[in-house]
C-alpha cells in the first residue's frame, strides 16, 4: 500500500475534502468510526480509563491543601461552591472528548483549529496556562517528605530546614521524569501510578473516617456540598446598643450566612474578603480545574477511543519505540451507522464521567476536609495551607495515641506526600501534552517527521522544561499569595476554555453530532461561574499580590515555601 503522506501510514485514510476551521492547520484523514465498546457491570473496570487517570489526579495539592484550609475555619459550609464547580467539570470533561471521538485530535488542537489564527492562541493559552509551569508541588512535596526523613516538620524560615527543602525539591521535581519514561505509552505509566494512589489514599482516609470521625462531621461535610448560596461575613454586634454599627464593633470571627436568606429578610451582609483568594481556588481546583482538565481529551486518545484508534498515542523512552502519533486527526463520514455507533461512544465517555471522575471528585474533597473538620480545632487560620495539614498530622497522631500514633502521623505525612508528588507529575505531563500536541499538527517543520518521532519532541520538551523547573526552584521564591494568584488564573483559564470548546464543538463538528442544548448552557454558564470567581478574587488579592511580587524582587531570592495546590 503507498501512504498517502510522507509520514503517514495509509490507514489513516484519504485526506478530508472541505474542512472547517484554520486554513493554518492540516486537514484531517477520513475513516471508519468503530464499534464502541458494549457496557456490562460486570466489566466496568475493565472499561475504565481516562476518568480513573484523572479521578486520581483530583485529589490534588489543592484538595489536600487548600480544602482542609478552608473546612479548618468554616467547616463544610462552603463546600457547594466545590460542587457548582464539579458539576460544571464534568459536563466541560464530555465535550472535550466529544472533539477527541470525532477527530481523534485532543481538545487543545481542536481550539487551535479556530480563528483568527494559531499564533494568536499561542500568547492567549501561555498566558492562561502559566499557573501550570510552576513547580511549587515539587516544594509542597518536599515538606512531608522531609518531616518522614528527619522526624519534625522542617520550617522554610529554618536556614538549615531551607537549604535542605531545597534540594529535596529538585531531587523531587527530577524525580518527575521516571513514570513518564516507562510502560509503553506515557498514558500507561500515569494509570498505573493514579490506580496506585487512589487505592492507597482512599483506604488510609477510609480507614480514619470510620474509626476516628463521628456522624456529625459527616452530616456537615455532605450538607455543605449543597448548601448554595453560603458565604463567610463578618459579624457585626451593637455593643452599645445605639442600633447602628460604630467603630470596633466588627467581630472577625468565622461566621456564614446565606444571601438567599438575607435577601428574604431584607438584611444586608458585609462580605468577609479575607479568604476571597483561597476560596477562588478551591474552586478552580475541586476536580482537576484549570487547564489541567484538558488531558482528559489526551488520554481518550491514547486509549484509542473513537477515531483515536487510527491517530496513535504518546510513547514512553523505554518499551514504546513502535508506538507513533499521527499529525493530523482522522474523521469519519457521518450516516446511519456511524451515527448508531457515535451514540455508543458518547454514552462510554458519559457513563465513565459520571461514575468514575464525578464521585472521585467530591470523594477528593470530602475525605482531606473531614480530617480538618474532626481533627483541628474550629476557627483555626494556620499561617500557610502547608501548617494546616502539618497541623492535621499531628492531631491524628495525637487522637489515635499509643504506639500507633507515631506510624499514623507518617502515614499521613505519606498520603501527603503522595498525593503532592504525584500531582506534579500529571501536572507536567499536562503541560506538555498540551503544547506538544498543538505544535506536532500545526508546526510545518514538525510535519516532516515519521510518526514514530514524537517520542523525541515529547521528551526533548520534558527536559526543558526539567531545566526550567529546576532553575525557578533554585532561584525563585515561592509564596503562598503566588499560589493565590495560580488559582485565580486557574478560573480564568476554565472559564475561557468553555466557552472555547463550545465554539469547536458547534463550529467544526457536524451537525448531527454537536452538544445538545443543555449542555451548551451549562459550559456558559460554568464559564460565568469561573470568571466571576476569578474577578472576586482578583479584586480582593490583587492589592497584596501587588505588595508581595515588589517585595520578592526587592529582596535576595531564598528557598521557594511550601504550598502551590492550584498546579496539578
Amino acid at each position: 500500500m503507498t501512504p498517502t503522506h510522507p509520514t503517514e501510514s495509509a490507514d489513516a485514510g484519504p485526506l478530508i475534502g472541505q474542512q472547517p476551521g484554520s486554513a493554518h492547520m492540516p486537514k484531517w484523514h477520513v475513516n471508519e468510526l468503530p464499534s464502541a465498546p458494549v457496557f456490562r457491570w460486570n466489566k466496568l473496570l475493565l472499561m475504565v480509563g481516562p476518568g480513573l487517570v484523572m479521578g486520581g489526579a483530583a485529589i490534588g495539592g489543592g484538595e489536600w491543601l487548600t480544602g482542609p484550609l478552608v473546612t479548618a475555619k468554616y467547616g463544610g459550609s462552603l463546600l457547594w461552591l466545590a460542587t457548582l464547580s464539579v458539576v460544571f467539570q464534568v459536563v466541560y470533561n464530555v465535550e472535550i472528548s466529544r472533539y477527541t471521538l470525532y477527530s481523534g485530535e485532543p481538545i487543545f488542537t481542536g481550539k487551535f483549529r479556530i480563528g483568527p489564527h494559531p499564533i494568536f492562541w499561542v500568547f492567549v493559552y501561555l498566558l492562561l496556562d502559566f499557573g501550570s509551569f510552576l513547580p511549587y508541588l515539587a516544594s509542597s512535596a518536599a515538606i512531608p517528605l522531609g518531616a518522614m526523613i528527619w522526624g519534625h516538620i522542617p520550617l522554610p524560615s529554618n536556614p538549615e530546614d531551607s537549604r535542605r527543602l531545597t534540594w529535596l525539591s529538585c531531587l523531587i521535581f527530577v524525580s518527575v521524569i521516571i513514570p513518564l519514561c516507562v510502560g509503553g505509552k506515557v498514558y500507561n505509566s500515569i494509570r498505573a501510578l493514579m490506580t496506585f494512589k487512589l487505592v492507597f489514599v482512599l483506604t488510609f482516609l477510609l480507614f480514619l473516617a470510620f474509626r476516628y470521625s463521628t456522624a456529625a462531621t459527616w452530616q456537615e461535610l455532605t450538607s455543605g456540598f449543597v448548601k448554595f448560596g453560603n458565604v463567610p461575613v463578618i459579624s457585626v454586634e451593637d455593643v452599645n446598643g445605639n442600633g447602628r454599627q460604630d467603630e470596633g464593633e466588627q467581630s472577625h470571627q468565622p461566621k456564614v450566612d446565606n444571601i438567599f436568606s438575607a435577601w428574604a429578610e431584607g438584611r444586608s451582609l458585609a462580605f468577609d474578603i479575607s479568604l476571597f483568594g483561597i476560596l477562588a481556588s478551591m474552586a478552580a481546583i475541586s476536580g482537576n480545574g484549570g487547564l489541567t482538565n484538558t488531558p482528559i481529551s489526551s488520554f481518550t486518545r491514547d486509549q484509542g477511543w473513537g477515531m483515536g484508534k487510527y491517530v496513535g498515542a504518546i510513547p514512553s523512552m523505554v518499551g514504546g519505540h513502535a508506538i507513533q502519533l499521527s499529525h493530523a486527526g482522522t474523521v469519519f463520514e457521518v450516516n446511519q451507522t456511524s451515527l448508531q455507533r457515535w451514540q455508543g461512544w458518547i454514552s462510554h465517555v458519559s457513563r465513565e464521567q459520571y461514575l468514575v471522575w464525578l464521585p472521585a471528585c467530591f470523594i477528593g474533597l470530602a475525605l482531606p476536609s473531614m480530617l480538618s473538620v474532626q481533627f483541628l480545632k474550629r476557627g483555626s487560620v494556620p499561617a500557610d495551607k502547608w501548617q494546616a495539614a502539618a497541623m492535621t498530622a499531628d492531631s491524628v497522631r495525637d487522637v489515635v495515641g499509643g504506639s500507633l500514633g507515631p506510624m499514623f502521623w507518617y502515614l499521613t505525612l505519606f498520603c501527603g506526600f503522595l498525593i503532592l508528588g504525584s500531582s506534579m507529575v500529571t501536572t507536567a505531563d499536562g503541560v506538555l501534552r498540551r503544547w506538544v500536541d498543538v505544535f506536532w499538527t500545526a508546526s510545518r517543520r514538525l510535519q516532516s517527521w515519521h510518526p514514530r518521532e514524537i517520542g523525541r519532541l515529547y521528551f526533548g520538551v520534558l527536559f526543558c522544561y526539567v531545566l526550567i523547573g529546576l532553575s525557578m526552584l533554585l532561584l525563585v521564591r515561592g509564596d503562598t499569595l503566588l499560589v493565590t494568584a495560580t488559582g485565580m488564573m486557574y478560573n480564568y483559564a476554565l472559564g475561557v476554555s468553555c466557552l472555547h470548546t463550545l465554539v469547536v464543538n458547534t463550529t467544526l463538528l457536524p451537525r448531527e453530532l454537536r452538544p445538545r442544548l443543555w449542555q451548551r448552557i451549562s459550559l456558559v454558564l460554568g464559564a460565568m461561574f469561573f470568571l466571576s470567581i476569578g474577578g472576586l478574587a482578583t479584586a480582593a488579592e490583587l492589592p497584596k499580590l501587588k505588595a508581595e511580587f515588589q517585595k520578592m524582587f526587592a529582596t535576595a531570592p531564598v528557598t521557594p515555601t511550601a504550598a502551590q495546590p492550584a498546579a496539578r
